[in-house]
């Protein structure tokens, strides 16, 4: 008797349908992906949201992120927990340093990466070393004011990009939650060079451009082999433009076939 699992693609699905990860940022969950995941799926793509330990519905665990590997092996674990393969792993903002983490255990398990509007960072340093200065000392100072030391305030919804009349506003500010600082202050370390051989692809969301990653687009631009977009939306073009950014997720994942 055959144990295969059966197969939900049709035998054309193969070469048109893609798996695809998504990382989200800092403060937010997998809840943020919601309109892209409904517009991948509906297009015939298996997409997982997963919302990393100490965020969103997961906030409760905050205490227990002890430093960036503790997400990186959320991800990790999720490949391995649904077996999954071929993978365009999309990491948004903060979760760029994830899916760099990711990518450098688990390359087999990847078909290609995407870092939209991504926070990255050479191996050995912690996000607050390329970050601007100022930035550092006000989001410091955020704690400090807070009185609750391991954990990053929200970012207001101008810094995301997202107007206070939109539509999504209101449910964004409901969902937003404080973030494990330790991510921020442990280093990210890596055995190959960051994206591990893999298609990487840069997407600037350029309307408006977040000015707090001007330093890692300088450097990015400086990585042989990487491919450059620009995305007419802001930092949360998640939220803002679903389907421009599904629509180019699809594009991106066709360009590795």
């Amino acid at each position: 008797m055959s144990t295969a699992l059966p197969s939900s693609h049709t035998q054309s699905e193969p070469e048109q349908s893609h798996t695809f990860v998504l990382i989200h940022g800092a403060s937010h969950g997998g809840w943020c992906w919601r309109f892209v995941a409904d517009a991948l799926r509906a297009q015939g793509h298996r997409v997982f949201t997963p919302t990393l330990t100490g965020q969103g519905e997961r906030r409760h665990l905050l205490n227990a992120v002890t430093s960036l590997d503790v997400p990186i092996t959320d991800i990790e674990n999720l490949l391995e927990a649904e077996e999954l393969e071929d993978v365009v792993l999309v990491g948004h903002s903060y979760g760029g340093l994830v899916a760099s983490g990711v990518a450098d255990r688990r390359p087999g398990a990847l078909r290609s990466l995407v870092f939209l509007d991504s926070l990255l960072v050479e191996s050995g340093k912690t996000a607050m070393d390329i970050l601007p200065r100022h930035i550092v000392e006000e989001r410091m100072a955020r704690i400090e004011e807070s009185g609750r030391p391991l954990e990053m305030q929200p970012p207001t919804l101008s810094a995301m990009g997202i107007p206070d009349d939109h539509p999504r506003a209101a449910w964004v500010r409901r969902r937003v939650t404080p973030h494990p600082l330790a991510t921020y202050r442990t280093p990210l370390t890596l055995r190959n060079p960051i994206g591990n051989g893999l298609p990487c692809t840069y997407v600037h969301c350029t309307q408006p451009s977040y000015d707090t990653l001007a330093p890692v687009r300088a450097w990015v631009r400086s990585l042989e082999g990487w491919h450059w977009e620009e995305l007419a939306s802001g930092h949360d073009a998640m939220v803002l433009d679903p389907d421009l950014l599904a629509d180019l997720l699809v594009r991106l994942a066709l360009r590795t076939a």
